[in-house]
């Protein structure tokens, strides 16, 4: 016979989306007297990443944002312009920074327990989840599953896209004034396209510093070197940098993909973060979707005892658009520089904002898509209704 859970809420990973969920855990009064087990093997000493996102309202992490910006840049061979944001700003959060801010501030919570742990299965079970650890056996009232999804065992290729985001972004230093602190380079498709979507983005910490990435949407990783080749390229033959030291670097690959990823699995295991589909299809961007879907799940777990019947809140319209991009990206990428281009040209980049944060009423959304060329988006909504997607 099971015997009673050890604690009413256990999150498997302490990466953003588990540690976002405990932090919204700590700051409802609510459920103040729930005990919630954090399981994370490693030790997340290190920066081993960051998380930039637009806001236009105020977060529970603004106190660890390490740059922001009030200007945006858009550039491709037939348009290009610098927008000054008046709702928006574009931030930066580093990895180490954030987990550091939230370990140190649960790390007083009696509530709060945390073992360094890897987690082999977790299941549910008559009163609650089990999870089989490294360093045991451990039960909850609800399981919150941050891991990372095997969309490799998971793929069903004539049914669903798969591409990646995958990128290498240098921090540079160099030896005279270069960048514009002000203003983050959103995209800037200045090189070949090679029929993906390629462009470089960079964000600047001053004239001196910048970190600046080359990133791709598309099935492949490159060869590292090819990634650092039109980094140097893009300083020294773009900028014009006759000198710059390395003195940080990134690396990542993030699935973007319309393949189902389902907010729960099983009546007491809700899963999170890109488990639950919450980095954007079309785009990659994650932190600010997995901060919404934290607040949605302490909100419902406060009023009622349990999560929302509805877990994500996502409307099927964006859904929609996502396919439809990701569709293009997949069968023709180096037109995914015209459709950003006809959006920035065309649209306040406020709009693009708050369409790409799912917030746009159905008149703006109309307005987005009038802005870009129907006729990709017509093609590919063909291969949506034959169920299968587009192949180049």
């Amino acid at each position: 016979m099971d015997t009673l859970p050890d604690f009413d809420y256990l999150i498997a990973g302490g990466g953003a989306a588990g540690l976002s969920l405990a932090y919204h855990i700590s700051q409802e009064p609510r459920l103040a007297g729930k005990r919630v087990l954090v399981l994370e093997p490693a030790a997340k000493d290190q920066n081993d990443r960051t998380w930039s996102f637009w806001a236009d309202e105020p977060s529970l992490f603004d106190s660890i944002v390490a740059h922001e910006w009030d200007r945006l840049a858009f550039r491709s061979p037939e348009f290009e312009r610098v927008f000054k944001l008046a709702r928006h700003r574009y931030k930066m959060i580093r990895g180490l920074d954030f987990y550091q801010f939230v370990r140190a501030a649960l790390s007083q919570n009696p509530q709060f327990t945390w073992v360094q742990a890897q987690v082999k299965t977790l299941d549910n079970v008559a009163h609650g989840a089990r999870a089989r650890t490294t360093a045991g056996e451990f039960r909850a009232h609800y399981a919150f599953d941050s891991r990372p999804p095997d969309l490799a065992k998971l793929k069903q290729p004539h049914r669903y896209r798969y591409l990646l985001q995958h990128f290498v972004g240098w921090e540079v230093e160099t030896e005279q004034d270069v960048f514009d602190p002000s203003t983050v380079e959103f995209m800037d498709f200045w090189g070949e396209q090679h029929q993906e979507a390629r462009f470089i983005y960079v964000l600047p910490f001053s004239s001196r510093r910048a970190l600046v990435e080359y990133t791709l949407f598309s099935t492949e990783v490159l060869p590292k070197e090819a990634y650092e080749t039109e980094i140097r390229q893009y300083l020294t033959q773009h900028l014009g940098v006759r000198e710059f030291q390395v003195k940080a670097e990134e690396v990542g690959a993030i699935p973007m993909t319309d393949h189902p990823l389902p907010g729960r699995a099983g009546r007491h295991i809700i899963n999170l973060g890109t488990r639950a589909g919450r980095a954007k299809p079309s785009t990659g961007y994650a932190f600010k979707r997995i901060q919404t879907h934290s607040a949605r799940l302490v909100q419902g777990l406060a009023a009622t005892g349990h999560p929302p019947q509805d877990l994500t809140g996502d409307q099927w319209q964006f859904g929609l658009f996502d396919t439809l991009l990701l569709d293009i990206m997949q069968r023709q990428g180096e037109i995914t520089r015209d459709i950003f281009t006809d959006l920035f040209r065309r649209n306040p980049v406020e709009r693009i904002f708050d369409f790409l944060d799912e917030r746009t009423s159905p008149w703006e959304n109309l307005q987005i898509m009038n802005s870009v060329s129907p006729w990709p988006f017509l093609r590919s909504i063909g291969h949506v209704l034959r169920g299968r997607p587009g192949q180049r």
